[in-house]
């Protein structure tokens, strides 16, 4: 019973990361390239404006930062409910 609930708890605190990394993917490639990109012109970024940064590059950078963050907190999880390798 008891190793259910840990594996219970495993899954929960996983889905949890995932749910939060898609969120802010969405806001950044989605929403800030393209239905808050008018607002964001006004900010320069790189020659360009802020809203056209996050839909050729910024959403990219910020995907690449999810992965790495999310790779060191799933080692974390796993150490913590003794499922690292």
């Amino acid at each position: 019973m008891a190793e259910k609930s840990s594996s219970n708890a495993y899954w929960a605190a996983n889905i949890s990361m995932i749910r939060i990394s898609l969120v802010i993917w969405f806001l950044c490639s989605f929403g800030f390239g393209i239905l808050l990109r008018p607002m964001l012109s006004g900010i320069a970024v790189g020659g360009t404006d802020l809203g056209f940064w996050f839909a050729q590059q910024g959403a990219i950078l910020v995907f690449l930062v999810l992965i790495f963050v999310y790779a060191a907190r799933m080692n974390k999880l796993d150490q913590e409910h003794g499922v690292d390798e």
